[in-house]
């Protein structure tokens, strides 16, 4: 990214989105601010990957599973407390610092890459 933030349409594309369902969600007590472990499956080519993350303001354990949600799939893994995070959920920050899942408004196959 050059100094004025602009970034080059390979670099967009260096990001790999892709579309997953939610397939289980588990309190995380060892986190720091209040957070869910979650496991996503993201098809046959990525994979059921795992994550945690900070959305227990707008979300019940029980209304995360089985939707379909938008994850980038090509960071390194990242340790965060005892568990180690391979991907992250993507989603909006609202007013008061919570975050709104970002999600496909219809439902697509598992591992569809962002278009």
């Amino acid at each position: 990214m050059n100094e004025t933030g602009i970034i080059t349409w390979q670099e967009f594309q260096n990001v790999d989105l892709r579309a997953g369902t939610v397939t289980s969600v588990d309190e995380f007590p060892e986190a720091r601010r209040p957070a869910y472990k979650i496991t996503v499956d993201f098809g046959s080519e990525i994979g059921v990957r795992r994550t945690s993350a900070q959305i227990t303001v707008n979300y019940t354990k029980e209304e995360l599973i089985g939707r379909q949600v938008i994850g980038v799939v090509n960071f390194p893994p990242k340790q965060i407390g005892p568990m180690m995070s391979e991907i992250l959920i993507v989603g909006f920050y609202h007013d008061d610092g919570s975050v709104v899942l970002a999600v496909p408004d219809r439902s697509i196959p598992n591992g569809a890459k962002l278009a």
